[in-house]
């Protein structure tokens, strides 16, 4: 279904005119609900003038271009001319329109907002895992945006929004029934990247840490020493990305990540791995090469599940704008969130929301077949979203199999049958049409284990981390030789993992 954004159903009511001696603010009651329901309904707001400035309500909480409010907030505004988009998260049509506001006017300001689906009622619950909001604000932006996991980041680097505030004794709080949010995540990024740590009673002791060294790898050590910590990889081209994976350390990795944002794309890789741009132009260029390499990861028979998180608090995004579903069925249990995303029973998305039941099963799952027998899979797909969609691809072994292009996505539809007579894996993808960011979704990987072999290893994609690993040697800059040992010896651990995937590869 292609639903875009619809204008606001707007009401102005109680308008009085006072004089506009001295351009009085006017005063403007805002009211959001959702349509058929009357009790306001917590929502994200982009409020701006004729000269294209945000405003920002003393009170609530603001980031970059929005602010939060539970449904209703009072707001004060210079007389002139004013544009808003109201949304909460991506299971609602955007509402959009104008209003203007006389010098001592008051005026009520009635918006719906109408949801496109509810993903909770169909068993899939949201999350994402890169916020830096306050965390006294972090209840009030979960709510706005429908959100139902969020683990904050309070330390990163020599930053601890907590200082000298001892960890609480449970950092977990459970609210609204079945919203969680967490607030001791944490966040090493140097130069070789960001890892993300979810779990730990307490921050790991990075602060003071150069750019180099110590390697991250001190740290994933010392979160290993904790029962249940879960480490993230922020983004699949951060330069040590080959080390990471090859210490079989970490638990999922970044493919809807911070790069990409509501209004606008980060078009560099930063310091990370940068691509051929000349292959991989903007403004998209930097979504399809994240998602390449996580292709190459795959190919290599490494099954990291995919994550999502957008860095409101650093970058322009709001909460939950890159997210994580899950599937869980009635009823959420933090844990078992976990345990799902674990699974690979997920999709990620930045406004689609992509459903791809395959012979009835789950992304994650594995199917099997004897070998010398043909695996027949049938694909059906259940498609919403305020873009339209472009394509759907169903992507096997790292490469686009089939492209499907439809003006409706509006109902569960078949996305026809893919053969597989060897191990393998596949996923599907849904790209959106927006010449401003890149905007789409995909599906966790499906499996297929055909015969005694278990995992297709890509001698190509195989000798692409080892070329990577020796790359990002050359590119360590430590003066001191014991620091320089100390760090490289983690390379070269690395590069000796990909020497034996690129020599024990089964497939080109």
């Amino acid at each position: 279904m292609t639903a875009q954004s619809v204008a606001a159903v707007v009401a102005l009511l109680g308008c009085s005119t006072a004089s506009h001696a001295g351009e009085a603010p006017g005063r403007v009651e805002l009211i959001v609900t959702e349509r058929g329901h009357s009790e306001p309904v917590p929502c994200r707001v982009h409020l701006k003038n004729a000269a294209g400035e945000w405003h920002r309500p003393a009170g609530l909480p603001f980031w970059r271009d929005h602010f939060a409010c539970a449904g209703t907030a009072t707001l004060e505004l210079a007389p002139g001319e004013y544009s808003f988009e109201i949304e909460r998260g991506p299971e609602y049509a955007t509402a959009a329109g104008s209003f203007s506001v006389a010098a001592g006017a008051s005026k009520k300001l009635r918006v719906e907002l109408n949801r496109l689906v509810n993903m909770a009622a169909e068993g899939w619950w949201s999350g994402e895992m890169h916020i830096h909001r306050p965390p006294q604000d972090v209840e009030l932006l979960m709510r706005a945006e429908d959100l139902h996991v969020a683990p904050v980041i309070t330390w990163w680097n020599n930053r601890n929004v907590r200082n000298d505030v001892a960890p609480p004794d449970e950092p977990l709080v459970r609210f609204d029934g079945n919203r969680f949010r967490q607030v001791m995540g944490g966040e090493d990024e140097r130069e070789g990247g960001a890892l993300l740590f979810f779990h730990l009673r307490r921050p790991l002791n990075i602060t003071g840490s150069s750019r180099e060294y110590p390697s991250p790898m001190k740290f994933v050590a010392a979160a290993r020493e904790e029962t249940g910590a879960w480490i993230d990889i922020e983004k699949p081209f951060w330069w040590d990305v080959p080390v990471w994976v090859a210490s079989g350390q970490v638990d999922s990795i970044g493919i809807a990540n911070n790069h990409m944002c509501r209004s606008e794309m980060y078009e560099t890789e930063a310091w990370g791995k940068p691509r051929d741009a000349t292959r991989l132009p903007p403004p998209h260029g930097n979504g399809f090469w994240t998602q390449e390499i996580y292709y190459h990861l795959l190919n290599c028979g490494i099954r990291l599940p995919p994550s999502a998180g957008s860095a409101s608090g650093v970058l322009p995004n709001p909460v939950g704008y890159n997210r994580v579903y899950a599937y869980l069925g009635d009823q959420l249990d933090h844990d078992a969130w976990w345990r799902a995303v674990r699974a690979g029973q997920t999709f990620v998305t930045n406004g689609p929301l992509l459903r791809v039941p395959v012979n009835g099963q789950l992304p994650g799952h594995a199917f099997t077949a004897p070998s010398g027998k043909e695996l027949e899979l049938n694909l059906f797909i259940n498609l919403v979203s305020r873009d339209p969609i472009t394509r759907v691809e169903i992507i096997k072994n790292g490469r686009v199999e089939r492209a499907v292009a439809s003006d409706d996505w509006s109902k569960s539809d078949s996305l026809g049958t893919l053969r597989f007579s060897e191990s393998g894996w596949f996923l599907v993808r849904a790209i959106a049409d927006n010449p401003q960011t890149f905007r789409f979704a995909s599906t966790a990987p499906y499996y297929v284990e055909v015969g005694e072999v278990k995992n297709r290893v890509s001698r190509a994609s195989a000798q692409f981390f080892l070329d990577w690993v020796n790359e990002r040697i050359g590119r360590i800059k430590l003066d001191d030789a014991v620091q320089r040992r100390e760090v490289v010896a983690h390379h070269e651990d690395a590069r000796k993992f990909w020497e034996r995937k690129v020599a024990g590869a089964n497939a080109p």
